[in-house]
């Protein structure tokens, strides 16, 4: 009798599941976080599963972390930042909710603690998205920016059913990938998630003019290290979102080998000699291969083609190598042709990494006036 009560209520959770999760930024589970990815000045952080949908217009699982801050939550609630992580890889291994201090990715994860618990501290709930893809089933589409800004948003949508002191104001923020993701976030969430207040989005060196970087990637005969490993998780985003351009067929040899480590390795591991690293860019594709559809379906998520409404803040360092400061200058200078409130923030001698630090202050005082 026992068995036949447990399947019959496996059965009705099974019936059930489509039902109950009908909505993006539906709840699938919630449990308690420890380690690495609990941020040490949290009052509590849940491991979440979530629902979104993807490019693809079907359902998708998401994970993530949800953090609130300690003591009482003031009377219209918590305040919450949605932050978007930089590039750990595509791995599930890499997604920010598995991470440890074994984890291969974990030096390109836990960076950004400081700041996150500085807001913590100053009573912000600080939600993180693993991204479609990453750390749940199916392909995790590197600078897809549609699958990043759903991702972005719908956790903050789970957030308020994991703890209903969570508030319906919101602000977004990101650091590289991450920045990329919270330009796309913003021009979604208007339409996404009409329900909540986006005040603000703060954007550390955001990624943009991808598609017109791949003359210059294909230029450069010098082995690449991490350029080489992040060119390929482009590839592999493409590749799964766009399967009809075939781009497996213009890899070369070498590059063909080394493919399947861009669903194995963390970026960290990807940019090694015996890796991706190992490659020059120009040894990705077959000479005389046309890349113009690739390049084109790239272009779709660059975010320099947005249009943002809401307040946004970009920070940039003027020493950074990896996103390059005039990219984000033009950035800029056409988010504002198309209508944009951008305050733009440059520092010397400041790099890729060291920008989250150097501007930690400014940031925060903006999102302060914005989330009031």
């Amino acid at each position: 009798m026992r068995r036949f009560l447990a399947v019959l209520t496996l059965l009705f959770v099974a019936c059930a599941a489509p039902a109950a999760y009908a909505k993006h930024g539906d709840l699938i589970s919630k449990r308690k976080a420890t380690g690495d990815p609990a941020l040490a000045d949290a009052g509590r952080t849940w491991k979440v599963l979530y629902r979104s949908v993807g490019v693809d217009g079907k359902p998708i699982t998401v994970s993530g972390l949800v953090s609130v801050p300690k003591g009482k939550a003031p009377k219209r609630g918590w305040p919450v930042i949605t932050y978007d992580h930089g590039t750990t890889g595509i791995a599930d291994v890499c997604a920010p909710s598995r991470d440890s201090g074994s984890n291969p990715a974990h030096a390109y994860i836990a960076y950004i603690n400081p700041l996150l618990n500085r807001w913590l501290r100053a009573g912000y709930a600080v939600v993180r998205t693993d991204y479609q893809g990453l750390g749940t089933a199916g392909v995790h589409g590197f600078l897809v920016g549609v699958a990043e800004g759903r991702s972005t948003l719908d956790v903050v949508r789970a957030a308020r059913r994991v703890d209903p002191r969570v508030s319906k104001r919101f602000a977004i923020s990101g650091h590289s990938q991450g920045g990329h993701a919270a330009l796309w976030a913003a021009a979604l969430a208007p339409k996404w998630t009409p329900e909540l207040s986006l005040r603000g989005t703060v954007a550390f060196a955001p990624a943009s003019h991808i598609s017109e970087l791949v003359s210059l990637v294909g230029a450069s005969n010098t082995p690449g290290g991490g350029l080489t490993g992040e060119a390929a998780l482009v590839v592999r985003a493409i590749d799964d979102t766009n399967p009809g351009l075939k781009l497996p067929s213009l890899f070369t040899d070498k590059f063909a080998a080394l493919y399947p480590e861009t669903l194995s390795k963390c970026l960290s591991q990807l940019a090694q000699p015996d890796s991706m690293g190992g490659l020059a860019p120009s040894e990705i594709f077959k000479k005389d291969s046309d890349l113009g559809p690739m390049t084109a379906a790239i272009d779709l998520n660059d975010p320099e083609n947005l249009k943002i409404k809401s307040p946004l803040d970009v920070e940039q360092g003027k020493a950074d190598t990896t996103v390059q400061p005039a990219l984000t200058d033009d950035l800029v200078k056409q988010l504002r042709g198309r209508g944009g409130h951008v305050t733009y923030k440059k520092y010397d001698s400041t790099s890729h990494g060291g920008v989250v630090v150097t501007a930690a202050n400014h940031a925060t005082a903006y999102l302060k006036k914005h989330l009031r």
